[in-house]
């Protein structure tokens, strides 16, 4: 329960593979970013390349690096020290407390959790700091064999050596709605990604070299809050009370592990069980169902029908040789933490600063980074004001 190991050291933790791709560009300079990154190790490649990427591999030893470059200029980093509770004094936070007892005294508190952080919306909630529910996406993860994608976007297969495993990008309009590929990751794997007991969560990674035989990509559709009070769920929790909801519900489907339901792309979409699967990258295993059976209805139909679209736009992505994987789910924070738009701290706690994915301020790491860099900046003017 405390390795973090979807939001621990190196970006989303374990398995981020470091896709460094954002549309942020008004954020700040992505240079920067991908300047730092190669000081500390990535290959130069990332300074050009159009969608540069490390790979799971690769990447966590980067961030200890980096780690190593902030303990060298008088920065601490406390492992196992679990904030369990906060100090508050008025409109500021005196003090973090650690589990264990200690409390740390702050004049600025930085909040960079993560999307996944459950336990530190509950926190900030119980002490009366303001957060809000928020749109996030939810849907699934699709795993075609890489020699697909490579023939339909290389028109030929087996590709080139000197040709990339291919990657695509795409979108669909349902009922206004938008359904959209997500964390396309070639050449790469389908990861166990759940951060409690009892949830069923699917991510992708690929390794530097993307050498797997599969590709695979989040399908989600946008999950708007209007959307969820006829699953129970209101306020300000709604959209994590859904989130956590369709995880368990997954869960429960199966026998009490991590392997995870699927369906052959063909089956899910004309609506009935498959009666087996493709071999897939994912080590816990899959087991055959029909997903409209455990999926939200209103996020099976339109992921169905944003497919369709899919195969309409690409030669062959419409196969049997495809398997649909559920559900995926942390495409981003299900809460915002609202803060000053000039200042960068919170509304209504002074010296707090909410910063990157889990505030709801970032959907990457290039992103994440350069929230990173403008709330720092926000605290050292603060500071010499």
């Amino acid at each position: 329960p405390d390795s973090n190991y979807c939001y621990g050291e190196g970006g989303a933790g374990t398995y981020s593979d470091g896709k460094l791709y954002t549309r942020s560009y008004k954020r700040g300079k992505i240079s920067k970013v991908l300047d730092l990154l190669v000081e500390h190790g990535a290959k130069e490649d990332i300074l050009i390349d159009a969608h540069p990427h490390i790979g799971s591999n690769k990447l966590p030893k980067i961030i200890a690096e980096m780690r190593a470059t902030i303990e060298r200029h008088g920065g601490e980093i406390h492992f196992d020290s679990q904030v369990i509770d906060l100090q508050l004094d008025s409109s500021k936070i005196k003090a973090v407390q650690l589990r264990d007892g200690t409390k740390i005294k702050c004049d600025y508190v930085i909040l960079a959790t993560g999307h996944s952080a459950r336990d530190i919306f509950a926190l900030l909630d119980k002490h009366k700091i303001y957060i809000e529910a928020k749109p996030f996406a939810l849907g699934i993860r699709i795993e075609h064999p890489q020699q697909i994608i490579d023939q339909a976007q290389y028109n030929e297969s087996p590709r080139s050596e000197f040709l990339p495993a291919s990657s695509y990008s795409l979108t669909a309009q349902v009922d206004r709605k938008g359904v959209f590929s997500f964390c396309m990751c070639p050449g790469g794997l389908i990861v166990p990604a759940a951060t409690s007991p009892g949830e069923i969560v699917v991510n992708g990674m690929s390794l530097s070299r993307r050498d797997s035989a599969y590709a695979n990509s989040g399908v989600v559709t946008a999950i708007e809050l209007d959307e969820l009070s006829d699953y129970g769920c209101t306020g300000t929790f709604a959209s994590l009370d859904f989130q956590r909801k369709v995880e368990q519900g997954i869960f429960n489907a199966g026998d009490g592990s991590q392997k995870a339901p699927a369906q052959r792309m063909t089956d899910f979409v004309s609506g009935q069980a498959s009666k087996d699967l493709n071999p897939s990258s994912y080590i816990p295993g899959l087991y055959a169902t029909d997903l409209k059976e455990i999926l939200p209805e209103f996020v099976y139909d339109r992921l169905k029908n944003g497919l369709v679209q899919f195969g309409n736009k690409m030669k062959n992505y419409m196969t049997h040789e495809a398997n649909i994987v559920a559900v995926e789910s942390r495409t981003s924070s299900p809460i915002k933490i609202p803060r000053n738009k000039e200042s960068y701290a919170h509304e209504q706690i002074c010296n707090l600063y909410p910063c990157g994915e889990g505030a709801g301020y970032a959907g990457g790491i290039l992103s994440a980074a350069m929230d990173g860099q403008n709330v720092a900046k926000a605290i050292c003017q603060k500071r010499n004001s």
